[in-house]
């Protein structure tokens, strides 16, 4: 269910370009990679529920950045509880790889974004008129952006955001296919680079992932 403030926090994932998919994330570098990553221009931020402590780094991310600054969400949300708790934990989205009734009821009647997972054009759709405000395409990689434009053509009310094996090199093709917004992990956020507390890295990372898509957008 759209909301004025649901629209307003679709916006800003949008205006981000990427969702940094913070899949394993440590309380002891979390807020240095998004620090590292708002400074690149990608200023979503969600950190999946399968992380023992993902509750409490939504609330420490949260508590850390303004709304201008950033949006943070959670992901891997599989059910109505854990939607409910991440939401209570500040997460402004909440996205799936799956499309769970629950979770997009709990989202909507406490006003958060919600983005549930699909792959073909009949779960985007169920997933929408449930009440979705993206449909996050997942997983990407295994069909490609000639899939996404085939559910984005006769489908252009939904948007989309694919997620799954988005790099630099292929996310313009994404945008250029329909998606309104690209979900990124490790193509993103670089293990290696965070244990060495190389998070320069991660800004240029961010800033050349913010330039293809900006340029893309711009064709």
């Amino acid at each position: 269910m759209v909301t004025p403030d649901t629209n307003e926090d679709v916006q800003r994932l949008v205006d981000s370009g990427v969702v940094a998919v913070m899949r394993g994330a440590d309380a002891d570098t979390i807020i240095d990679v998004a620090s590292a990553l708002a400074d690149g221009g990608v200023t979503a931020f969600e950190i999946t529920a399968d992380n023992p402590d993902a509750m409490d780094l939504i609330a420490e991310v949260s508590a850390s950045f303004s709304a201008e600054e950033a949006i943070v969400g959670a992901g891997t949300v599989l059910d109505a509880a854990t939607a409910r708790a991440a939401i209570a934990s500040g997460a402004e989205f909440v996205v799936g790889p799956t499309f769970d009734e629950g979770v997009v009821e709990t989202c909507n009647r406490y006003g958060t974004v919600v983005a549930p997972g699909a792959l073909t054009p009949t779960e985007a759709l169920d997933a929408f008129e449930a009440g979705a405000d993206l449909v996050k395409v997942f997983p990407a990689s295994s069909m490609g952006s000639d899939h996404l434009s085939s559910i984005a053509g006769p489908l252009p009310q939904i948007p989309l955001m694919p997620t799954g094996g988005i790099d630099v090199d292929n996310a313009a093709d994404y945008i250029d296919a329909g998606a309104v917004v690209v979900g990124a992990g490790s193509a993103l956020m670089d293990d290696e680079a965070i244990a060495a507390g190389d998070f320069e890295s991660i800004t240029e990372t961010a800033r050349e992932f913010t330039r293809v898509i900006d340029a893309a957008r711009e064709n």
